[in-house]
């Protein structure tokens, strides 16, 4: 199955119910980028007003997500992609409406190579997450893996 590019944060956006609930907007969603915003609302806020940690971990693991379904969604057949683990680092102090941008940690044909190999390749992608002034307010990484189907 090959999915459209294009189509992937609306996809994403319909079946995945917390990206719904926090009402992310899937701005750009390629092999090479994802960019997801998390649009400012005051039910989602912390204790100083600015978006929840949760949120913000949220948008992040869904940006990521969006890249994975992006680079890899021709091995959807074969593979299943999981996420193995997340940190994430909060760096200043976020106000407003806040954008997640992922990119892929390794190349896709090096992943793709090790799933025809066998294996369960890892890989990480790393995300920004920044104020609408640009400054950067956390960092994430994501490990995923693609889990060959039995």
């Amino acid at each position: 199955m090959s999915v459209d590019q294009k189509s992937v944060g609306e996809m994403l956006a319909a079946t995945v119910p917390m990206a719904r609930t926090l009402g992310l907007e899937f701005l750009e969603t390629t092999a090479e980028r994802a960019v997801v915003r998390l649009p400012d609302q005051a039910d989602y806020h912390n204790h100083v007003g600015g978006p929840h940690a949760g949120a913000m971990f949220t948008l992040a693991e869904s940006a990521s997500g969006a890249i994975v379904i992006a680079a890899f969604g021709d091995q959807l057949t074969r593979a299943v992609p999981l996420a193995v683990k997340a940190e994430i680092g909060y760096k200043k102090l976020a106000m407003g409406v806040v954008t997640a941008t992922a990119t892929l940690g390794r190349p896709i044909a090096d992943v793709v190579a090790e799933l025809d190999a066998g294996e369960r390749p890892e890989f990480p992608v790393e995300i920004a997450i920044t104020r609408e002034d640009g400054a950067v307010t956390g960092e994430m990484t994501v490990v995923w893996t693609l889990r060959p189907n039995k």
